[in-house]
């Protein structure tokens, strides 16, 4: 249950990601919760389709939308008290997306896939709901810039994987996957890292 829980969480605080990115966008309340909610279940959705899972996972269990209906409200009500997101924002996608690539990584190792499709199905399902709400708030996603992202995603999806093969319990590699998406897109966002610029001659 813990691991449902904690993709609980992670729907939650991409939601909130959603609304933070969009506060100053002017749009209704409906708007911002079209954008919370394609930020929160877009990654997971694609890979639910691509690995042939139905019912997609918030069709077979519409506690999901609750939980992002109650953090976009909380989000909202928050940011009426506080008008700007400062860092509450990248600490929330960050989260996100840590939560959501080890729990994407998870669901595609259970259905028996190869390591490689576990790595792929765990970053994809971590980076295209802030995909989507970048491009629905005009902005250029994340993944597409210099900035540690994916590759931050990439390295928690197969640190994952490595322990088990380690004989690691996998509640232990869980953690470790996550930590490590945590740490390197804090580091990165912290110290300023950003990947070389590949620029021809």
């Amino acid at each position: 249950m813990i691991f449902y829980y904690l993709d609980l969480l992670g729907v939650a605080v991409f939601a909130v990601s959603g609304v933070l990115a969009v506060s100053r966008r002017g749009l209704d309340l409906f708007g911002v919760l079209v954008v919370a909610t394609l930020t929160a279940i877009g990654g997971g959705t694609l890979r639910d389709l691509l690995l042939d899972r139905h019912p997609i996972f918030w069709i077979a269990d519409p506690i999901y939308l609750l939980v992002i209906a109650v953090a976009t409200l909380g989000a909202v009500l928050y940011m009426r008290i506080r008008s700007h997101p400062g860092k509450v924002f990248l600490l929330a996608d960050t989260l996100g997306l840590a939560l959501f690539t080890l729990s994407g990584a998870q669901i595609a190792e259970s259905l028996d896939m190869s390591p490689g499709i576990v790595v792929v199905m765990g970053t994809m399902t971590g980076v295209a709901g802030g995909v989507m709400r970048d491009m629905l708030s005009g902005k250029i996603p994340l993944i597409l810039r210099r900035d540690i992202y994916a590759t931050a995603a990439l390295a928690g999806a197969t640190l994952y994987l490595l322990l088990q093969a380690l004989t690691m319990p996998r509640s232990w590699a869980f953690a470790f996957g996550l930590a490590a998406v945590v740490g390197l897109r804090l580091i990165a966002i912290l110290h300023g890292l950003r990947l070389p610029v590949f620029r021809i001659p």
